[in-house]
């Protein structure tokens, strides 16, 4: 047995957030100084507009049709279409985690280094669930049958066509954790540098946040042994500082109950574009 005696007191033990988050490579991140882009963005919509073909030349007339100037239904051949692109917009969102300690067993410098890593550890979670709660779920398109969830494999494929139909570029999937593992059984993602990708090319954000939500269109969350996925356009997530408040050491004390108390916080804007579909898969084998 060890000799008798006080504990020692260690470094806390690090983590690193998933790599494959909303925060990873399939996520164009921006830090950002302006604190008006803090508030909110909008911006024109790109690529939710079809490109479509033409007929250069009328087909030649066969022998006893009308005459060419006569009138005939619909748009001429070669007529172009217009699309007006739709004004988008993404609303911001804070994240924010606490921490309390007795004065007299940490200082404040203590207290902020251990508060900013507990935020840079937890914020991506915080992101993801606040994404699917506020801006994927509600905008969504229900693609489940009415027999109820598929496969895994057949819920991927029917995202995939809708990003295929409704927007045409690299979209993104969106992913609970808890159904991960499976993308590996039927090769439905593999990893692309820093990102995962299927087999059209699409990105993959595998989610922590994502499985505390796991709730459709309407908000209700899933039953058990299954999940929903969701697809969208790329993703954009602009991201603020970090703010620790207090920011000084006297203002960070309860001197009701002497302990000290350090707070931090960061402000995201995620935003994706386009159309947004859902589906809900089982997980059971």
């Amino acid at each position: 047995m060890p000799p008798a005696g006080m504990q020692r007191r260690v470094e806390a033990i690090g983590g690193r957030p998933l790599p494959y988050g909303i925060l990873g490579g399939c996520t164009t991140v921006l830090d950002v100084t302006d604190p008006h882009e803090l508030l909110g963005v909008e911006w024109m919509a790109l690529g939710c507009c079809p490109v479509l073909d033409t007929d250069w030349c009328p087909p030649e007339e066969s022998p006893g049709e009308e005459s060419p100037g006569a009138e005939s239904p619909g748009a001429p051949p070669g007529g172009k279409h217009f699309c007006r692109p739709l004004p988008e917009a993404a609303q911001p969102v804070t994240v924010y985690t606490g921490v309390e300690c007795s004065t007299p067993g940490w200082s404040y410098e203590e207290a902020v280094a251990h508060v900013r890593a507990a935020l840079e550890l937890g914020e991506q979670q915080a992101v993801e669930s606040a994404f699917w709660r506020y801006h994927l779920a509600p905008r969504a398109a229900d693609l489940t049958p009415a027999a109820g969830a598929v496969s895994l494999a057949e819920g991927v494929a029917a995202l995939e066509g809708c990003l295929a139909e409704l927007y045409g570029g690299i979209g993104t999937l969106h992913v609970p954790a808890g159904a991960a593992a499976l993308l590996g059984c039927c090769n439905l993602a593999h990893r692309d540098g820093a990102s995962l990708r299927t087999l059209a090319g699409n990105c993959v954000i595998v989610g922590s946040g994502y499985s505390a939500v796991n709730s459709g269109p309407d908000g209700t969350p899933a039953p058990a042994g299954e999940v929903w996925l969701y697809a969208s356009g790329p993703v954009v997530v602009r991201r603020g500082p970090i703010d620790v408040i207090p920011d000084r050491p006297g203002a960070s004390i309860d001197r009701r109950y002497n302990d000290r108390r350090v707070l931090a916080e960061r402000t995201y804007v995620p935003a994706t574009t386009c159309t947004v579909c859902a589906i809900r898969v089982s997980v059971r084998p």
